[in-house]
């Protein structure tokens, strides 16, 4: 089948279902119906109030509803051709109520009044059983309801509007750059989200919600033949909640990194980066391997966002804390008697971290959360010290709070929301202190671009991560390329080598894009800010062939 038949085919949705994340629960669409309003509101705030009245005269103490539509594009190529493209459509009721201080919940894709009014009964019922074997009642923070509101993602160019072939060539674009510029292999991938939300509760509130968020990215690889070896190198881009003005024209705050494409705060250039990456994967089949030691590390924010990720993120998260997710993903070191001791050191007195739900152009931005709760912003470590956790509404009584951080979330309308992550982002330092800067005050180190292998143990403490490019540093200077690096410590020790941070300046973010959680499995977004930063006397073992 050649390029245009296959555009045309996949453009009706005709092409082969690939199960990917957030695929399996919709159903093909034809592109054009991503451009479909929906239900209007009236209409949605009609059917949440046969759930909310249906809930409580049956029983219900609380009452919420989200009705949900799910859109998601998903574009698959390799070299010349294209694999598959995703254009699917999720939609329904989720209900969740509390009954004799118990939660229950239930979904339905039968958005009718009749059916919602049966799926709202079903919750309660289920309430009441669960109530059973409930040892202690819900106990639910305070939440003032805030009547009817609206709120979206501001995009400037949505996605979903710009046709398929225009996405394709983009990406066609990228696999022939890289080609000619030295790649064996290239595969490229566009994902695009738009979360149509509508929230009420009894509280009284009703929210509509508009969200969007996208990521693109690639894999190039170069191979020598006659050494029998080839090398990587992934894209150094980052997943935001932004719309396709984000590879569509270049923002102004432009910048050079050492070792990576240019950066353009709020916009990436896929093809300057794929250019860049197969010069580089050939680079790294010559490159020195790292020899063991210990060494200063300079991580970029395409690399520290990860570790971000993992060693703060995760174990700040208060339900995994309590134990909540240890049959599935394990608990936390960062448990509450360190917390309530009020003197834990979880970094040096310079890292600074902050959870927050009202970052521009991050995937975790929204204006309410999945409980109708404001967006907002709150310190999880100051000054080093480790101050709070992230917690929703019938968890923050734990902490001596009366209101929830707004850290919930569902990733579709049939899954019931919990507590999922916020955006987790290390705070600049103070002061004008560049990465040439930091550059020129290391001695023996490495500098570190891109996200690659990791592993942590379950209670997110031991850790290992490794890169995508390695940069060896000799006496303040660039000293060439390294290969096969890995750095290791534990989250504690780690953190409290963090010894400068780069100003404002080259504040960038990261981001994970399907971020897997709980059980039955849910997947969520969310992106994590940083400048470069550097880490004094790290352990780096060396993955690869001998020296």
């Amino acid at each position: 089948m050649n390029r245009r038949k296959f555009v045309q085919l996949s453009g009706l949705g005709l092409g082969s279902a690939l199960l990917v994340p957030g695929f399996a629960a919709g159903k093909i669409i034809h592109p054009e119906e991503f451009m479909s309003p929906g239900l209007p509101p009236a209409t949605k705030k009609m059917l949440a109030d046969v759930a909310l009245n249906t809930a409580t005269s049956k029983g219900a103490t609380y009452a919420d509803v989200r009705i949900g539509r799910y859109l998601r594009q998903y574009f698959f190529t390799r070299e010349n051709k294209v694999e598959n493209i995703v254009n699917s459509e999720s939609y329904g009721v989720g209900i969740r109520v509390i009954a004799n201080g118990t939660w229950g919940f239930a979904a339905t894709n039968n958005v009718t009044a009749e059916g919602i009014a049966k799926c709202a009964q079903t919750a309660v019922e289920i309430a009441k059983a669960n109530s059973e074997i409930q040892t202690a009642p819900v106990v639910l923070a305070p939440q003032k309801g805030v009547g009817e509101v609206n709120w979206k993602t501001p995009i400037k160019k949505n996605a979903f509007a710009i046709p398929v072939k225009d996405k394709v060539d983009l990406l066609m674009t990228v696999n022939d750059s890289a080609l000619k510029n030295g790649a064996a292999f290239v595969t490229s991938n566009l994902f695009f989200v738009n979360e149509q939300k509508y929230f009420a509760s009894t509280d009284g509130s009703y929210i509509d919600q508009d969200i969007h968020r996208m990521w693109p990215t690639f894999t190039v690889t170069a191979v020598n033949k006659q050494a029998g070896r080839f090398k990587s190198r992934d894209a150094l881009s980052a997943p935001i909640g932004m719309g396709y003005e984000y590879l569509d024209g270049l923002d102004s705050e432009k910048k050079s990194v050492v070792g990576g494409p240019t950066v353009y705060r709020y916009s990436y250039d896929m093809v300057e980066d794929a250019i860049l990456a197969a010069k580089q994967a050939q680079e790294k089949l010559v490159a020195k391997s790292v020899p063991a030691g210990k060494y200063d590390m300079l991580l970029d924010p395409s690399n520290l966002g990860l570790t971000i990720h993992e060693s703060v993120g995760h174990p700040l998260e208060l339900d995994r804390v309590l134990g909540y997710e240890a049959n599935l993903a394990g608990t936390s070191f960062a448990t509450m008697d360190k917390w309530r001791s009020k003197n834990f050191q979880y970094g040096s007195d310079i890292v600074n971290f902050l959870a927050d739900k009202t970052q521009p152009n991050t995937m975790g931005r929204v204006g309410f959360d999945d409980e109708g709760v404001p967006a907002k912003e709150w310190n999880l470590v100051k000054d080093g010290i480790l101050v709070n956790y992230q917690a929703t509404r019938d968890q923050v009584h734990m902490l001596g709070e009366n209101a929830s951080h707004g850290c919930s979330f569902a990733d579709s309308w049939d899954s019931v929301q919990f507590q999922r992550m916020p955006n987790v982002s290390l705070q600049p330092g103070a002061g004008k202190y560049a990465i040439t800067d930091m550059i020129k005050d290391v001695e023996k180190g490495i500098y570190i671009l891109g996200r690659g292998s990791s592993s942590i143990d379950q209670q997110r403490y031991n850790f290992q991560f490794s890169g995508q490019l390695f940069y060896e540093i000799k006496n303040g200077e660039i000293a060439g390329m390294l290969d096969d690096v890995a750095y290791q410590s534990n989250t504690q020790e780690f953190w409290n080598s963090c010894a400068a941070i780069c100003d404002e300046d080259d504040y960038r973010l990261f981001g994970t894009f399907f971020d897997g959680k709980g059980q039955p499995g849910q997947a969520s977004a969310v992106s994590h800010g940083c400048p470069t930063s550097r880490f004094n006397g790290v352990n780096v073992i060396n993955t690869g062939r001998k020296i």
